[in-house]
């Protein structure tokens, strides 16, 4: 089981909750943060000390209150955090419902555990702790057939900054100097344009304008 746990997360009542699953379970005294950028600094510290952090359970979403912050999101501190610390274990828990933002998570940010908060979380809390203790990923019930979905497309970095730029106005056409300039492979519009006509086809769509939209319901880009 673990020994050293952070916990980030802005609500009080919530990370209460998680520290007393952690107690239940035998865990030491867990860190905590409540803000994205104190728990940056908190494995920083700890790595400097040799002492880094076996587990970060981690929120999605964080209010603002007139702090200001270099990382306003979970999903960005599981990005800092694994840059500095390519081992850390990450278990999100989120009240996220999206399938295909979880999806992303497992995929794209390589999370070993999420837990969905709502009724009876505390318990699969401690299921995917000891899940994750074991060298394997925690995939709540609800979500792994969506996850397997075909309308669940694996997103690249590649295809969301493509995306991406679609959906800041900038045509097809002119994309392909964006990704020289980025240093992006590969660059050339009959690849980008066949890569958007894949993602079109295993999702339905014809149009882009029905891509862009589906990508920002969805919380893709």
């Amino acid at each position: 089981m673990f020994h050293t746990v952070l916990i980030a997360e802005d609500h009080q009542s919530v990370k209460i909750s998680v520290e007393q699953t952690l107690k239940d379970l035998g865990i030491g005294e867990p860190h905590y943060a409540y803000y994205c950028d104190d728990a940056l600094l908190r494995l920083k510290k700890a790595m400097q000390d040799g002492k880094p952090y076996d587990l970060l359970i981690t929120d999605l979403s964080f209010d603002e209150d007139g702090r200001e912050q270099m990382i306003g999101s979970g999903t960005a501190l599981i990005e800092a955090a694994r840059k500095l610390q390519p081992g850390l274990k990450v278990l999100v828990f989120s009240a996220e419902p999206n399938p295909a933002v979880v999806t992303l998570l497992f995929r794209q940010h390589d999370i070993n555990g999420y837990v969905r908060k709502g009724r009876e979380d505390a318990l699969e809390l401690k299921e995917a702790l000891q899940t994750i203790s074991n060298n394997k990923k925690h995939i709540p019930a609800e979500f792994q057939q969506a996850i397997r979905a075909k309308n669940a497309h694996d997103f690249t970095g590649y295809d969301i900054v493509i995306i991406s730029q679609l959906a800041k106005g900038t045509l097809q056409k002119d994309i392909p100097l964006y990704l020289q300039q980025q240093n992006i492979t590969p660059s050339s519009l009959s690849s980008i344009e066949k890569r958007l006509n894949q993602i079109k086809e295993v999702l339905g769509f014809t149009k882009n304008e029905q891509l862009v939209a589906y990508c920002k319901d969805h919380r893709i880009i």
